[in-house]
């Protein structure tokens, strides 16, 4: 396995890891390599030196993995927060009873509209069986301070 440091056409730099270097070719070449950040699919590896394995190196590595993740986890709390206000913003909240209204608007007997609120895993599964297309979107908890 091998890790490359990759770079996207708009300039976001991330890094993966591959069989071979022959991997990551056939792999970037078939647009199967996208930028987590854009999901843009035209990605390079960047230039990189050689790593050679020390204690201090380790430890670096860990220090800059460990301060990567907590950059990324900051990354996606700031996305889904993004997600959370546009639904709130434009959808209306219906509580516990969204997979009945989902249900009634489906099926012509609710007015139509884009709606959000919470549904069992069961009640989940019955809308997908009917060909109701609903998201599972992750929600931070609002704390009043």
């Amino acid at each position: 396995m091998i890790l490359f440091e990759l770079k996207c056409t708009n300039g976001h730099h991330f890094e993966a890891w591959f069989r071979d270097g022959g991997a990551f070719d056939r792999q970037a070449k078939g647009g199967k390599v996208e930028c987590p950040v854009c999901l843009d699919t035209s990605v390079v590896k960047a230039p990189m030196a050689p790593a050679v394995s020390t204690s201090s190196r380790k430890n670096s590595n860990k220090q800059q993995g460990e301060h990567r993740a907590k950059e990324v986890a900051r990354e996606i709390i700031k996305a889904v927060s993004k997600i959370q206000k546009h639904v709130e913003e434009n959808c209306d909240y219906v509580g516990d009873k969204f997979a009945e209204e989902a249900k009634a608007i489906h099926y012509g007997e609710a007015e139509e509209r884009k709606i959000y609120g919470e549904a069992t895993d069961q009640e989940a599964v019955e809308l997908f069986e009917e060909d109701i297309p609903v998201y599972k979107v992750p929600w931070n908890q609002r704390r009043d301070s």
